[in-house]
């Protein structure tokens, strides 16, 4: 590793280079903040972190303090993150999307005791009233603190940032991630090789993605900083002038995760689409036609990857070494210092090539070493996750004879119907191939007789506007049956203007989950199951 925190990865490089850029600001990218665009050297980030690091230092903050940011994706935040980094205290990066509820119980479970915050009357901070909890606007001297620190500088496992899971299932868990932790993932990032081989003091990666995630504030932000590089901190995705930013920023490097390739891949011709200097695009979870299709169009390399916010840097693979069969969902070798397995329900390894659950751990003595320090007030949930000293990682793998990883499905989103393992993926893009279709989500509900059944959530496409639902819903599993096996094929589809999607882009699998449960008990859903068994016995062609 280059260094102890990112505080002192910053300082190495300011102090060395500190003329060089360290963020982009493209005027394409229509920023209110930056409207004519924007640039920021590591010595001019550097001196904004000082004079914060001193402000808080004196008001008597340090190791063993908690700050929430409700900074977005702006210059801001990376001047506080790093500043209170430097004094050992911990930030809780903020969502702007969260609902009051929501913001409530982030910041009580996690005792900050200081949001910081572009502005105080944020429509994300209307209501809010935590006990203890102070609110100042970005720039705005702090408060002292509630109990002064004995310690104001940081060390390698002191907390870095208390992250938040997806929360697809009950209450969101707070990760807590140490110093080690960031620093290993920056590294790991840094150092995958192969197409994703990072270049000393040249790179620009851009990223729409949040800071309160670990791909953009761990890979994106921390990764630069650890390679001399510069990054461009989109406020978010925005696809009509994607093409034109990726452009103007001169990136070397995208993050494209989630339904982002989809969507790209459905704008016209434009001058943009290869007017760039990207050599490969970070982009875990892309579907693996999308992929082909994105990288014959855009001439860009997408390089696959699997990581958890748990695992950070420490167990994690990448595509970025190897060439594998187009059309597969490859996630890659695993790194160097990672330990492996897949195994069944009963935690019993399985053969080459047969589904699994993936547990991991570092290899040697410390399984735990580079992961979370452990989910926050949940010592239970902690443990349950490191049951026999490996993490469970709930995601279903197999591995080929190369010792290549490939991706089936996660397990709390498989179908298991008449003991049969379906994959949620695989029914999504067989769907997803028809052109009345613009997106899908599909998810497990309750059978009586199967265990469970194949429920799909559908949004048409505008050409599929006239067609009468219950007529489109069938000639979409007769059209699915053309690439599905029977069992395969949707029981219910349910048309709906919009998927819920995180911030990310991701599809928010247990809001889905409980959507369609709520539709079968309301028998809101157009039952297909009759059709599927005449698609049984004898398949319909769509044509």
């Amino acid at each position: 590793m280059h260094a102890l925190s990112p505080y002192l990865a910053l300082e190495h490089r300011a102090r060395q280079h500190p003329d060089d850029t360290l963020i982009v600001l493209p005027k394409a990218a229509r920023l209110a903040y930056a409207p004519d665009g924007l640039t920021f050297s590591y010595g001019e980030m550097f001196a904004a972190v000082s004079r914060l690091k001193a402000m808080f230092a004196a008001a008597g903050y340090g190791a063993g303090h908690r700050v929430a940011l409700l900074l977005e994706n702006r210059p801001e935040f990376f001047a506080y993150w790093l500043a209170l980094n430097g004094l050992g205290v911990s930030i809780v990066p903020v969502n702007p999307d969260l609902r009051p509820g929501e913001l409530h119980y982030q910041l009580s479970l996690s005792e900050t005791g200081l949001l910081v915050a572009l502005s105080k009357d944020a429509a994300t901070l209307e209501g809010l009233d935590v006990d203890g909890l102070a609110v100042i606007e970005a720039g705005d001297p702090p408060p002292p603190a509630r109990n002064p620190a004995s310690r104001q500088h940081g060390l390698a496992d002191d907390e870095c940032a208390l992250l938040f899971t997806s929360g697809s299932t009950g209450k969101p868990k707070g990760c807590m991630l140490s110093n080690a932790y960031f620093m290993t993932l920056a590294d790991w990032y840094v150092t995958q090789g192969g197409i994703a081989a990072i270049r000393e003091r040249s790179e620009v990666a851009l990223t729409p993605l949040p800071m309160f995630h670990m791909n953009a504030l761990g890979c994106t932000a921390l990764g630069m900083i650890v390679c001399g590089g510069a990054f461009v901190p989109l406020d978010r995705f925005h696809a009509s002038r994607w093409w034109e930013t990726v452009s103007q920023s001169s990136a070397t490097i995208v993050h494209c995760l989630g339904v982002i390739p989809a969507i790209l891949l459905r704008l016209p011709p434009s001058p943009f689409d290869r007017d760039h200097t990207v050599r490969f695009s970070f982009g875990p979870g892309v579907d693996a036609q999308h992929k082909i299709e994105f990288e014959a169009r855009y001439r860009i390399p997408i390089v696959e990857a699997w990581a958890m916010t748990e695992t950070g840097g420490r167990a994690t693979t990448t595509t970025a070494r190897d060439d594998y069969t187009p059309g597969l969902r490859c996630i890659g070798r695993p790194r160097a210092g990672m330990d492996h397995r897949i195994v069944d329900d009963a935690g019993r390894p399985v053969p080459l090539g047969t589904p699994g659950e993936l547990i991991v751990r570092a290899a040697g003595a410390d399984p735990r070493q580079g992961f979370f320090s452990g989910y926050l007030k949940d010592e239970v949930a902690t443990e349950e996750a490191w049951a026999g000293g490996w993490f469970h990682t709930g995601d279903i793998i197999h591995e080929d004879d190369r010792g290549l990883l490939y991706f089936f499905d996660r397990k709390k989103s498989i179908v298991r119907r008449s003991g049969e393992n379906i994959a949620v993926l695989e029914v999504e893009a067989a769907l997803s191939a028809s052109a009345a279709v613009k997106a899908v989500a599909v998810t497990p509900v309750a059978d009586a007789l199967r265990g469970e059944e194949v429920f799909a959530f559908i949004v048409r496409a505008e050409t599929a506007g006239g067609d009468a639902p219950e007529s489109l819903a069938e000639d979409l599993v007769r059209e699915a049956a053309e690439r599905l096996a029977y069992h395969k094929l949707p029981g219910y589809i349910v048309f709906v203007d919009a998927l819920p999607l995180g911030s990310t882009q991701k599809l928010q699998r247990g809001e889905i989950k409980a959507m369609a449960a709520g539709r079968i008990e309301r028998g809101n859903a157009f039952d297909l199951r009759a059709l599927k068994a005449a698609l049984r016995r004898k398949p319909v062609s769509a044509s």
